[in-house]
């Protein structure tokens, strides 16, 4: 296993290659560019909020992320957006935004009850009266994780044209909410493979509206797909746009 500095460092140098914009990029920057203050929650490298500015976005846009390797690579490519190094239970926010977004399924990273509380709670204290907080997860019905296995690889080009292939593997069993597997990273650029654990969290709608629900926020839409389609039982992803109750 590698440490978590590697994790960091890795991904801020590959996650826009390994993660190549998508649809639910483009419904995020339709929300963000319709807004005129703007918090970018766990906003990794800054692409959606670079692109916002990119597209002529004139008002408030701060990209909040734990990461500091994240940060330097979004402050090199956007110097006239705020970046922010914390997290929503550790930075005091003050009615302050028209949206509230989390992508990439960071809401899934909130792998405590408290810790979801007072992220959920900064959530509320940051949105304006009328403000939206947006965030996506993968639906548990679909499981995703058992397309998590090694045979399942990935490759793509890294900035200097290399060739690094990505593979992820479960847990198994898995037990409860909680999914953990490792991502292994291996190409030219290292010695030998490099890999790395994380655990995301899986909630329904029922546990994802009690949470909202304790933090006064109250859902006011419901998605189950990037086409803004409805949510049904063969959705992969449960898409929540909530307010304050």
């Amino acid at each position: 296993m590698v440490d978590r500095s590697f994790r960091d460092a890795a991904l801020a140098e590959l996650y826009e290659a390994l993660n190549p914009w998508g649809p639910g990029d483009d419904f995020y920057l339709d929300l963000v560019m319709s807004a005129r203050t703007v918090l970018d929650a766990g906003c990794g490298t800054g692409r959606l909020l670079r692109r916002a500015r990119e597209a002529g976005h004139t008002g408030r846009l701060t990209g909040l992320d734990p990461a500091a390797a994240m940060l330097v690579q979004a402050r090199r490519a956007a110097r006239d957006v705020e970046w922010v190094l914390g997290d929503l239970g550790t930075t005091w926010w003050e009615g302050r935004y028209d949206l509230v977004v989390m992508t990439g399924h960071a809401f899934q990273e909130l792998l405590g009850d408290e810790e979801l509380r007072s992220s959920l709670a900064a959530v509320r204290r940051a949105l304006a009266p009328e403000g939206a907080f947006v965030f996506e997860t993968r639906a548990p019905a679909a499981r995703a994780w058992e397309s998590w296995t090694p045979d399942v690889i990935h490759e793509f080009r890294g900035p200097e044209g290399d060739v690094v292939r990505v593979w992820h593997e479960a847990e198994t069993p898995v037990h409860g909410d909680r999914v953990s597997f490792t991502e292994t990273y291996d190409g030219p650029r290292w010695d030998e493979p490099q890999i790395c654990r994380s655990t995301v969290r899986f909630l329904d709608e029922d546990a994802l509206d009690r949470f909202l629900d304790e933090a006064g926020l109250a859902v006011r839409r419901r998605f189950g797909d990037w086409k803004r389609g409805p949510l049904t039982p063969a959705c992969r992803e449960i898409i929540t746009v909530a307010g304050r109750a």
